[in-house]
């Protein structure tokens, strides 16, 4: 049974293959990533983290979701030396890297706890899978083209782990790199395959920041697998990646 909302002002679809009544485990899946949207997002007000850029980036009492995302972020800001970044050269709070990779693991963590064994969320392109969608057969997790909405630059097959992908294509130039605040230009596309999607989103993030000297770091830091595709069209991968027939991807 297929779930679909749009949570971040991103769709959002849950693909639940378990039998039985799946609906209740969806919805509390969706309700992390809606709790999360309130906190989180800087096109509210009340956020958490607009209260907080408000006030210059101080965050008197920050709440214990809050301290996690920091935390998470301040990790990969230290082990890419800085390329990935959670705070603006003003002291405010960009936490965008962090949070929908995060949310996304929060409702994965949701689906688990209802005992759901076969499903796939997949978080405007960044995807969980878990189990098979039939037969014992693994997820095939397409990568879109950097070139073309209807392309595609790859396909991987994946049982139990998270695939993300960052790159400029299409949010424009919104990375950058957090040492210097320059736009990353070296890659095309950095796709991270990791046991989260926590993980995996804000390394695909750092990668794609550092170029091809993000690769190694992402694996040390717990990714199994990453695929580039640099600015001359060359793409390159390392880690463990299965490859499907792109024709199969869903």
């Amino acid at each position: 049974m297929r779930f679909l909302e749009t949570v971040m002002g991103i769709p959002m679809s849950i693909d639940i293959r378990d039998t039985g009544d799946v609906a209740a485990a969806a919805e509390r899946a969706f309700s992390a990533l809606r709790d999360a949207d309130r906190r989180f997002s800087t096109y509210r007000s009340d956020s958490e983290v607009s209260r907080a850029n408000a006030a210059g980036g101080e965050v008197a009492e920050p709440s214990d979701n809050f301290r996690e995302v920091v935390a998470i972020g301040e990790g990969v800001a230290r082990a890419s030396g800085g390329a990935f970044r959670i705070r603006r050269p003003d002291g405010t709070w960009d936490l965008d890297g962090v949070v929908k990779g995060w949310a996304a693991a929060r409702a994965a963590r949701e689906l688990d706890a209802a005992g759901l064994h076969d499903y796939c969320l997949n978080a405007g392109g960044d995807v969980v899978v878990s189990g098979s969608p039939g037969d014992g057969r693994p997820w095939t997790v397409g990568i879109r083209s950097p070139h073309s909405p209807a392309g595609m630059l790859a396909a991987l097959s994946v049982r139990d782990g998270a695939v993300a992908t960052s790159g400029a294509y299409e949010r424009g130039d919104h990375i950058v790199d957090g040492r210097d605040g320059s736009t990353p230009h070296a890659l095309l596309s950095a796709t991270v395959v990791a046991d989260d999607l926590t993980t995996a989103d804000v390394w695909a993030t750092a990668v794609f920041a550092l170029g091809a000297a993000g690769i190694p770091l992402a694996l040390q830091a717990g990714a199994r697998g990453v695929l580039v595709l640099d600015a001359a069209g060359r793409l390159a991968g390392a880690g463990e990646l299965t490859f499907a027939p792109p024709a199969s991807a869903a």
